[in-house]
C-alpha cells in the first residue's frame, strides 16, 4: 500500500488547485457567514458536516485540517473580535490557498483573529514551519543528523508548542480524522484532549462506517485519501473520545442516507460533540441529584446509575458536572439544607450507587412546618 500520508498529501495538493467533487458531502452552512469568502476558498472546501454551530462568542477555536480556511473564517465570525481561531494543516498547498486570501477575508470580516499553522493534527505540539527553519542550516543527511533533528523536535514541542496544553475552548474538525494513519489515531485523540481547556469541548464532523472495514479496502490509497477506508466504525468513533478522557459524548447530527456504499458497507457523515472536565476528587457534601426521565434509568460516564425520580447521593464533582452542558435540565439538584464547606468535605465513595434520604439532606432535628415560599396553603 502507498503510505497513507503520501496518498493524502498528493490528493489534497491536487484538490487545492482543482476542485474535486468526490471529496465532498452535501453540507448546508450558514449562508450569511459564507458571504466574506472568495469563490476559490468555497470551491476548494472539502468536508462532510458543519461543526461551527458549537462555537460561542469569545472562544479560542482550533480547526484541525483547516484546508483553505473556510471553517476558520466561519468560526471567527461567531467567536467575534474577542475570540481567536487557529487553523492547522500539514498540506502546504492548502495552507497557501488559506494564506493567499487571509488579508482580503479579514478586511471583509472587520477584524483578524485567525492564524494558520503547518503541523500534523496527531502532533499538535510540533510547528512544522518552525522545524523547517531550524533544519535549513542543518539538513538531515545521515543517522546522526536525524537524531539531531529529533532533539530539535523535542525542544520545539517543549519550548514553542504549536498548540499549548489546555489553551483551546473548542476543537473543530471537518472530515479529517479519518485521514490519519491507524497507528496514530490513539495519539490523535490524546492530543485533542491535551489542548482543550478543562470545561472545554470538541465538535467533530467525520465519515464513519456501519461495519468494520476489511484490510483490502484499507490498503486502497484512493479509498483512503477519499475519506473512505480510514473511517472509524460508528460506535468505535464514540469510544475513541471516551478512551481519551472526554465525557458527555453525543451524536448531534447523523446523516440518514449514506454518502457512499462500498462492498455493502455504508459510509455516512456524523457530527459528534464531547466535553472535557470530569476529572477531580470525589468529595461528600450531602448533595443529591434526581433524574427527571423519560427513561426508567440512565447511567453516566463514571458508571453511576440514576433511576427515574430517585434522590441519588453524588459527590460534589458529579453534582456540578451533571448540571452543566450537555446534561442541563436532565437532573433536579438537591443541595443540603446546611452547606458542607469544601475544606471540611470527606471523601465520597463513588464506586457504588446510594440513595440519599430526605432526612440526611435536611439535617438532624429538622421539623419545620410551613406553607411553602408563597405563604399560601
Amino acid at each position: 500500500m502507498q503510505n497513507p500520508e503520501a496518498a493524502v498529501a498528493a490528493r489534497y495538493s491536487d484538490a487545492a488547485r482543482t476542485r474535486e467533487g468526490s471529496l465532498c458531502c452535501p453540507v448546508q452552512f450558514n449562508a450569511k457567514l459564507l458571504e466574506v469568502l472568495p469563490a476559490e476558498v468555497l470551491e476548494r472546501d472539502y468536508g462532510c458536516g458543519d461543526p461551527t454551530p458549537y462555537v460561542k462568542p469569545g472562544d479560542v477555536v482550533l480547526d484541525l485540517g483547516c484546508g483553505g480556511g473556510k471553517v476558520c473564517w466561519i468560526a471567527a465570525q461567531i467567536a467575534g473580535p474577542e475570540g481567536r481561531v487557529i487553523g492547522v494543516d500539514m498540506n502546504t498547498d492548502m495552507l497557501a490557498l488559506a494564506r493567499a486570501h487571509h488579508h482580503t477575508i479579514a478586511e471583509r470580516v472587520g477584524f483578524d483573529t485567525v492564524t494558520f499553522r503547518r503541523g500534523m493534527i496527531q502532533d499538535l505540539a510540533l510547528d512544522l514551519d518552525l522545524l523547517e527553519q531550524q533544519l535549513r542550516g542543518a539538513p538531515v543527511g545521515d543517522a546522526e543528523s536525524w537524531l539531531r533533528m529529533r532533539q530539535i523536535e523535542d525542544r520545539l514541542r517543549a519550548d514553542q508548542p504549536m498548540v499549548p496544553d489546555e489553551s483551546v475552548d473548542v476543537v473543530l474538525s471537518n472530515c479529517v480524522l479519518n485521514l490519519v494513519r491507524p497507528q496514530d489515531k490513539v495519539v490523535l485523540f490524546r492530543e485533542i484532549h491535551r489542548v482543550v481547556k478543562t470545561g472545554g469541548r470538541v465538535a467533530i464532523s467525520d465519515i464513519v462506517a456501519d461495519e468494520d472495514i476489511p484490510a483490502e479496502l484499507q490498503a486502497d490509497p484512493e479509498l483512503w485519501s477519499g475519506c473512505i477506508s480510514g473511517a472509524f466504525r460508528e460506535d468505535a468513533f464514540l469510544e475513541a473520545f471516551e478512551a481519551a478522557g472526554f465525557h458527555g459524548i453525543e451524536i448531534v447530527k447523523r446523516d440518514a442516507e449514506p454518502w457512499q456504499t462500498v462492498q455493502g458497507i455504508e459510509f455516512r457523515g456524523v457530527t459528534v460533540r464531547a466535553f472535557k472536565g470530569k476529572a477531580g476528587p470525589c468529595l461528600e457534601r450531602n448533595q443529591a441529584l434526581v433524574y427527571n426521565g423519560p427513561f426508567r434509568e440512565v447511567r453516566d460516564d463514571d458508571g453511576h446509575t440514576f433511576p427515574r425520580g430517585a434522590r441519588m447521593a453524588v459527590c460534589d464533582k458529579t453534582f456540578r458536572l451533571l448540571q452543566r452542558e450537555p446534561y442541563a435540565g436532565m437532573f433536579s439538584p438537591v443541595p443540603p439544607r446546611i452547606d458542607v464547606p469544601l475544606e471540611s468535605a470527606r471523601p465520597f465513595p463513588c464506586d457504588r450507587d446510594t440513595r440519599r434520604s430526605a432526612a440526611e439532606t435536611k439535617g438532624a432535628g429538622y421539623a419545620a412546618t410551613s406553607c411553602g415560599s408563597s405563604g399560601c396553603c
